[in-house]
């Protein structure tokens, strides 16, 4: 089994210093985190797994978190802002959306939590995290690397060359249903209605979740800000015509900490010699 064969291959290259490192493993209710973190537990004795709870999230999160708790046995600690509950209370009460600074939803929900459990714990040996092996997504690997490296990222999916598509797999062999957003046909497991999201991302929004899609048409009003735009400006929701954009193409990244990443989307010159298997994931610079 590809499961049981990548496993025994991560105890086999891990030296006795290493599975000692004191390690933090983000789960986000992707399938790539999810098999990042299974990996992560194989590879090192004291591995602390951790999801941010963002209060927008589609309610099948929970049952998904506590089916990979019960696969890895060990509990993950869920921590959220203390500031504010969902996506909708930071919109409207910072009064913006998204912009050159990033989305505020990300910075309040995800970031600044981040960065609050960062300075309680002090110091780590690495952290975890499931981005796969995919052009973009080992670009964004290399974004973060260099843009943040007292992180100390990690990326066992990249090293195994583990795709989406494997980790749902293993997912499958492992008897874990897959998260709802996936089956209803969205790329990521991301808020419900994710400002970074495109015409055809919000189109579907409408259909499947039109009690989301009106509340976000609201705020937009209310703040006096967008989700969209194009060549002409800006599109509030309640302007968008049912048949711009393409849900199927348009894929936004999962919503990690780090989606505000410079530069992630021009290829760092070295995607390629990842790929080729020239050098490591964590030989770039």
């Amino acid at each position: 089994m590809i499961v049981l064969r990548i496993l025994k291959e991560c105890l086999l290259t891990c030296n006795y210093k290493e599975r000692n490192q004191m390690i933090i493993a983000w789960f986000s209710c992707g399938v790539t985190s999810a098999v990042a973190c299974k990996i992560a537990l194989s590879l090192y004795n004291d591995v602390h797994l951790y999801y941010i709870e963002t209060g927008s999230g589609h309610p099948d999160n929970s049952r998904f978190l506590s089916d990979c708790e019960k696969w890895y046995g060990q509990p993950i600690h869920t921590i959220r802002s203390d500031k504010y509950a969902n996506v909708e209370d930071v919109l409207t009460k910072k009064r913006y959306i998204n912009g050159s600074t990033g989305a505020a939803c990300t910075f309040e929900l995800k970031k600044q939590v981040r960065y609050k459990l960062e300075k309680e714990l002090g110091s780590w040996d690495g952290q975890v995290w499931g981005f796969d092996y995919d052009p973009k997504e080992i670009n964004r690997a290399i974004r973060l690397k260099q843009q943040y490296p007292d992180t100390k990222p990690l990326f066992p999916l990249i090293e195994k060359h583990i795709t989406k598509p494997d980790a749902m797999g293993m997912l499958w062999k492992a008897g874990i249903e897959i998260p709802a957003m996936y089956k209803m046909g969205y790329n990521n497991n991301n808020c419900i209605g994710c400002v970074k999201g495109g015409m055809g991302y919000w189109n579907k929004i409408r259909k499947d979740f039109p009690e989301v899609f009106n509340q976000m048409a609201q705020i937009e009003r209310n703040v006096g800000a967008t989700c969209l735009k194009d060549k002409d400006g800006r599109i509030f929701l309640d302007e968008l015509p049912t048949w711009r954009g393409n849900p199927v193409e348009e894929i936004i990244p999962d919503c990690s900490f780090i989606c505000q990443i410079e530069f992630q989307e021009i290829l760092d010159r070295q995607v390629e010699q990842v790929l080729k298997g020239e050098i490591s994931i964590n030989d770039v610079d």
